[in-house]
């Protein structure tokens, strides 16, 4: 273990985000230099500070089974390519978790029953960014090929996850993006502020070397029919995730400058990454007002902010969490607690129980304001509460309800649950022979973690459906839960 007495002389620590006034002028990282080099002055002591329990409650916080005081231990011991190594062990991508994971690892902490978890998640992104600075990740080319040919359709973390364990098993795997460029939410969904996709080219540019083939500008079902896909390949892995919105009918919903957070956050990422962006949406100048509380609206804010809103208000209808960790959510569960994020450090105001009633707009068909009404512990409408807010631009941010059924899901004729999510059988099968299926498709919108831990475990059900046997990490099978509420 590390230091046996760490946890006792250490408390806990986190990186120093750049001050607010100067990382709202620009759409770099809020840590500077990078949170990796951020953390590096402080790791070492924080990694000190697990406690090696007999029974690590941090495993099963964590969907990927990361080994975690294996490699908070060798921090510790400065051993940081072996660290590296442990790490990747059961996580393909920890420069994405270590940033965008909410940490229920740290939740499960054993430590955190009477003090400050360890952060383990920043341990985690201190480890792969200091292996990519010096060099120390590297492609890992399979010795044969199988012969076989796997296409993943859907380039998010859990397609990623997939292709990249397939192509290391020595399949010959195609990813098919309908997007102009590789990463799915991680490329355009997710802001520059909150992860440089310089993080995600560099891990692209390690599975190219081993041979993954990216294919761009394909809408399978459109471009390629279904029949086509399965013609020219052995397998299909399906990691095309939820993206259908969760939408608002209220009256005044067809107004103009009412919109979904994934019209408005792909175009702010475009646009920061130095594309041209016609007719793109802004906040400059603004009322906006973000329906929905959740990691999607924080993204909508910090990048309103940037944009130069005149105002920002964040709606929520569930009441506001507290601090401490409620009584019906103990530990080792994700307690739902108040989160301060870094877009919320920089402004807004967020509003909590609270719904929306109609959207008014001008006499040029634009909204310019929301009626909103506070609701009780059963989201009921309390008398006497309605109020108008000026609002000119509104962004839904409320959730996905199931991956796109038009199209390639028809054409292949998977079964479907009854919340729209594609089926799958313990080894991620879907009921077409040879389909599979891998993250937020089949199980619906979750956790980055979530799908790349399934993206792993779909690519050995592959392989073993391929050759009759793996050799590949299975972590989880689909109906497998977190100790989460």
């Amino acid at each position: 273990m590390a230091d046996p007495k760490g946890f006792l002389k250490e408390g806990r620590e986190v990186a120093s985000r750049r001050a607010v006034d100067e990382r709202v002028k620009d759409w770099n990282e809020v840590y500077p230099d990078g949170i990796g080099r951020a953390l590096l002055p402080i790791i070492s002591k924080q990694a000190s500070r697990c406690m090696d329990c007999g029974i690590p409650f941090c495993h099963q916080g964590c969907p990927l089974g990361n080994i975690i005081p294996e490699w908070n231990d060798l921090v510790w011991r400065d051993d940081w390519t072996g660290a590296m190594e442990r790490l990747h062990a059961t996580n393909n991508f920890p420069e994405f978790t270590g940033r965008l994971c909410p940490a229920p690892c740290e939740t499960a902490c054993v430590l955190g029953i009477n003090q400050d978890p360890v952060t383990i998640k920043n341990v985690e992104v201190s480890i792969i960014d200091r292996a990519f600075e010096r060099g120390g990740v590297t492609p890992q080319a399979p010795e044969w090929l199988t012969g076989k040919r796997v296409a993943v359709v859907g380039s998010g973390p859990a397609g990623l996850a997939a292709a990249q364990q397939l192509t290391r098993a020595g399949h010959t795997v195609a990813v098919y993006e309908r997007a102009d460029k590789i990463g799915g939410l991680l490329r355009y969904g997710i802001p520059e502020f909150k992860m440089e996709k310089a993080h995600v080219d560099r891990r692209l540019d390690q599975m190219r070397r081993e041979g993954t083939v990216f294919k761009t500008g394909v809408d399978v079902g459109v471009d390629i029919t279904a029949d086509d896909l399965r013609d020219r390949f052995d397998a299909v892995v399906l990691t095309i995730g939820s993206t259908l919105p969760r939408d608002l009918p209220v009256p005044g919903r067809e107004l103009g400058g009412i919109h979904q957070a994934m019209e408005f956050l792909p175009q702010a990422n475009r646009a920061a990454l130095g594309e041209e962006v016609e007719g793109q949406i802004m906040a400059t100048g603004k009322n906006v007002v973000i329906i929905g509380g959740g990691d999607t609206g924080a993204d909508c804010l910090g990048t309103s902010i940037r944009q130069g809103a005149a105002s920002i208000t964040q709606l929520e209808i569930m009441a506001r969490p507290g601090t401490e960790r409620p009584t019906g959510q103990p530990w080792p569960t994700y307690p739902m607690t108040f989160k301060v994020s870094s877009a919320h450090e920089e402004g807004g105001d967020r509003v909590y129980a609270v719904s929306t009633q109609e959207f008014l707009g001008d006499e040029d068909g634009n909204v310019r304001a929301l009626r909103l009404v506070e609701v009780d512990a059963k989201f009921q409408p309390v008398p006497g509460t309605e109020r108008e807010i000026p609002a000119e631009l509104v962004l839904f941010a409320m959730g996905f309800v199931g991956p796109q059924r038009e199209g390639l899901v028809e054409q292949l004729g998977v079964d479907l649950d009854e919340r729209g999510n594609v089926v799958r059988d313990k080894s991620y099968a879907t009921s077409v022979d040879g389909v599979f299926c891998a993250g937020d498709a089949g199980r619906g919108q979750s956790l980055i973690v979530w799908a790349i831990a399934e993206g792993r475990s779909a690519a050995a059900a592959v392989d073993e459906f391929l050759t009759g046997d793996t050799n590949l990490p299975a972590p989880i099978p689909p109906t497998a839960r977190p100790l989460m509420v």
